[in-house]
């Protein structure tokens, strides 16, 4: 059933007329006088009774049955809604948006794990597009940080990283807010998406630089701390420092294995046979990538597209399994393609410029 946190003269009408009463039986109905009502319907949002009148429309909508209520939501939802062109302030966020709002952050996150990004954006903008930070209580700047910190999420997989409407921008804005609500986890997450974004940007020294700081700090779970270890590893490699690269990977992989993280310890043997190729390893390369070919824990298009543009990447740097390689890396374009991981084709596309100017 719906309750309201703070009555304003908004929800009270929207009581009236769920209730079906006129203005005169309403007022009777609460006990109050028929030009309280009055101004509370002139005024809107504009008005808020005083705190026993407060409770007495509390009690009032609690009283009601179902049928009422429904009215009453509904009738928020649309009252509620952004004013198009009259000036008017939205109304601010109630116990019902909330709940809603976290539940769309879920199906949000369950949208991103399977690149469904036109919903997964249609679910975070129907809330950011709906109310301004400066219009939110604690809870409402904690929910509006998430929903800009998954839209991060959502441009970078989409590899949006640079300029105003990207990955970087987002989780800058994100982290920001979970700094004025002072919660220390969140901020270090935050932290460790950014690191992720320069070393996107190929900032190769400052995005090892920040996985090795965050790989000690407190503030993450043993499961964050064992990634960004990884990561540390992924950002040397790819700068040539491979033995330092497969030590700190190797360790990383324990740690996961001691977690109990089936998904990230996958996940890991993929990134830890790069960085032999880059060494030159390329039968160990082949018998890691297998590994994790075989043991990944989710079928997820990224994923999927990853592990295929590592296993073509690897034969591409044979001369005995190049076509090969090829013919694996068109597979994974493909799929790139299908579910618009621009990221993924770019580093597919650069895979292949550069085996042909070693083939020259």
């Amino acid at each position: 059933m719906a309750t309201v946190q703070q009555w304003s003269g908004l929800e009270a009408r929207a009581l009236r007329q769920a209730l079906r009463m006129s203005v005169r039986a309403f007022a009777g109905h609460l006990g109050v006088a028929v030009a309280t009502v009055s101004k509370w319907e002139r005024l809107g949002a504009g008005t808020q009774p005083r705190p026993d009148t407060q409770a007495i429309l509390d009690t009032a909508l609690a009283r009601s049955d179902a049928s009422v209520h429904l009215r009453f939501e509904t009738l928020l939802s649309e009252t509620g809604r952004p004013a198009a062109a009259g000036g008017l302030a939205a109304a601010s966020p109630r116990m019902w948006d909330y709940e809603s709002w976290t539940d769309d952050l879920e199906r949000t996150v369950a949208a991103l794990s399977r690149q469904d990004f036109p919903f997964a954006s249609h679910l975070l903008h129907r809330w950011l597009a709906r109310w301004k930070p400066g219009e939110l209580d604690d809870k409402g700047l904690y929910l509006f940080a998430r929903s800009t910190a998954l839209l991060g999420d959502l441009q970078r997989d989409q590899g949006i990283i640079f300029g105003p409407l990207s990955a970087r921008r987002s989780y800058a804005g994100a982290r920001s807010i979970f700094t004025q609500l002072d919660i220390p986890r969140r901020v270090a997450q935050l932290d460790l998406s950014l690191a992720v974004v320069a070393e996107m940007s190929s900032e190769l020294d400052a995005a090892a630089h920040h996985y090795e700081t965050l790989a000690v700090d407190d503030r993450l779970s043993g499961r964050d701390r064992a990634r960004a270890r990884l990561w540390v590893g992924t950002a040397l490699s790819k700068h040539g420092h491979h033995d330092y690269a497969l030590r700190v990977m190797t360790a990383a992989i324990r740690e996961f294995d001691q977690l109990g993280e089936a998904e990230d310890w996958s996940v890991a043997h993929q990134k830890l046979a790069l960085a032999h190729r880059g060494a030159g390893e390329l039968t160990k390369a082949l018998q890691l990538i297998d590994i994790a070919r075989t043991t990944a824990a989710t079928d997820a298009p990224m994923q999927r597209v990853r592990l295929e543009t590592a296993y073509g990447h690897i034969l591409l740097s044979d001369p005995a399994t190049a076509n090969d390689g090829l013919t694996v890396l068109d597979h994974a374009a493909d799929a790139a393609t299908k579910y618009g991981l621009v990221h993924q084709l770019r580093s597919i596309e650069d895979i292949r410029q550069t085996a042909t100017k070693e083939r020259a």
